[in-house]
């Protein structure tokens, strides 16, 4: 989990050159959901309680970290927006664990992602001058901060990538049975 954030804290500083994405996508947006399936197979096998132990240890430890590795403003924003994102992704998950098996993790995922996506590129980004440059939004002629331009494509990555890591998700069923089953099981 702390690998995982402190490279997306990293990576969010490197925008996308090819295919002319660079005002629109940073390679943060790749790396960073991997997070929420870390927590939902956690929350799967361990439960919520232990789940939201992984958030707040890796929350320690990424912040501690991308202070180091990125900037300051950057650490704490993505602290943010992780914690609450995150926290967010642990309860849906718990609430809908019980119907169909890409119910939870694909609800869970976006509705942390969505969270996190808005937090994180507000206080990383709003107010700054170099991320603040007015862009066309998403294909519209609609014009808007970088910023605000960079968060709406990191949450379609963010939206996709729930999508297709329902895939490894899925495989990874068996291995993370819930405790008390796995127990069963033997």
């Amino acid at each position: 989990m702390t690998v995982v954030v402190a490279a997306s804290n990293v990576l969010v500083g490197h925008p996308v050159e090819a295919f002319g994405l660079q005002d629109k996508l940073t390679w943060g947006a790749f790396a960073y959901p991997f997070a929420f399936l870390v927590t939902d197979l956690t929350n799967r096998r361990y439960g919520a309680t232990s789940a939201r132990r992984v958030v707040f240890v890796g929350f320690a430890l990424a912040v501690a970290l991308s202070i180091w590795l990125a900037t300051p403003r950057i650490a704490l924003a993505s602290g943010a927006a992780f914690l609450l994102g995150q926290l967010l992704d642990v309860s849906v998950f718990a609430r809908l664990r019980r119907m169909s098996w890409w119910r939870a993790p694909l609800v869970a995922s976006l509705a942390g992602s969505a969270i996190d996506t808005a937090l994180f590129f507000t206080l990383a980004f709003a107010n700054d001058p170099a991320m603040s440059d007015a862009v066309s939004l998403v294909g519209s002629q609609l014009a808007v901060p970088l910023w605000v331009n960079l968060a709406s494509f990191d949450f379609m990555v963010k939206a996709i990538a729930a999508l297709v890591l329902l895939a490894p998700y899925g495989a990874l069923m068996s291995v993370a049975l819930p405790l008390e089953r796995a127990a069963r099981a033997r």
